[in-house]
Parts: C-alpha cells; structure tokens; sequence
C-alpha cells in the first residue's frame, strides 16, 4: 500500500512522489509539474529519493520506471550492462537464488560505491586539491610548469634558472606517493632537456 503524501508532496520519509497518469505522463507531485524519464534520472544521479504511483489505483510503479530508466539510457548509445550480464540476470528469473540476488548486488553496488568515494578522497588529498578542484586542473598546472621551465632552458634562455613556480609543490608527504611517477618522468625530461641546451 502507497504510503500517504504530505501538502508539499512528499512522503513522511522525505521520498518525492511522482504520479502516473493513464495518458503516461508523469507527474511531479513536489513541484507541480509534469515531468519526464530524462527528469528523474538527473534526481536519481542529484540523490533525491522518490516514488511512483499509478494516479489511479495507487500502485508503486517505481522499480517498473527505474528499469525504464535504464532502458532509455542502454538504447541511446550509454551502454553500461554488458550482454553477457544481462543474459546472466535473465537466467536467475525462476531460479532458486533468485531471492538472493537482490540483496548481493545491493551489497555489491554500495561496496563499489564507497571504494569509489575513498579513491576520490584519497587523490584529492594526494594533490593537494582544495575542494572543487579536480584532477584534470592539478594535471594542466603540472604540465604548464613543466613546459615553461623547458622553454626556459632552450638556447637563447639556457642561462635563466628555472623560478620556484616552475617547480611542482613539495608541501606535504601525503603528496609524494601517487605523484613520484610523475615527478621521475618530469625530472627525466629536464635532465634530457638540460643535455639538449648544454650541446647548443
């Protein structure tokens, strides 16, 4: 049974609910306005929680829109099932674990999920980046100053030192691990470099 809605539209629990009407549209009972499929998978992806309902007989209609969901998102080009997965998934309809599996791919989603985050938290604080900062923006200012220090040592320049902005920030050690790749690499092209100038 549906749970009961509050004046702003949503339920007890905070959950939008979303009614569908019998000419399929879909009705977004917070904000009072119709919505679509492409609407609710930005509030799934945004982390807000709702639930559809049949407008009529009240029926909970949100897994059968949930798989609709995917549906749209396969069949316009952003595959993320693999065929030999979903083929696998059909099988276990009728099978004696099928009463699992729910559960174990929950439990695997949300597995994935939190090592997903830890490895963001964990270069985020490898680069030193303030919050916002992505790791495309730390990997173009390393390149910048690698290519102005490198300027600077071709023949005409060779005899300016290279400036403290050139070199990549040493503040902390937490930097150094996921970096020294980086930094031997960016330290074999200026020796290389080096060698290049003091032949000119």
């Amino acid at each position: 049974m549906a749970e009961k809605k509050s004046a702003d539209g949503k339920t007890a629990d905070g959950v939008v609910v979303i009614k569908k009407y019998a000419n399929r549209r879909l009705y977004n009972t917070a904000t009072s306005a119709y919505v679509t499929l492409d609407d609710l998978a930005r509030m799934v992806r945004d982390g807000v929680e709702f639930q559809v309902f049949d407008a009529k007989s009240n029926e909970d209609l949100t897994r059968q829109i949930l798989t609709q969901i995917i549906f749209e998102e396969e069949s316009r080009g952003e595959a993320l099932l693999p065929v030999q997965f979903l083929r696998q998934l059909i099988g276990f309809y009728g099978n004696p674990m099928q009463n699992v599996l729910p559960s174990y791919l929950e439990m695997s989603l949300e597995s994935f999920t939190r090592q997903q985050e830890q490895f963001r938290s964990q270069m985020s604080r490898a680069l030193g980046a303030a919050p916002g900062a992505g790791l495309m923006d730390e990997a173009i200012k390393h390149n910048m100053a690698m290519f102005q220090q490198a300027m600077r040592m071709w023949p005409g320049m060779a005899g300016a030192a290279p400036t403290p902005a050139a070199e990549p920030a040493r503040e902390t050690g937490a930097r150094a691990d996921p970096l020294d790749e980086m930094r031997r690499q960016m330290d074999e092209m200026r020796a290389q470099i080096d060698r290049l100038a003091r032949k000119d």
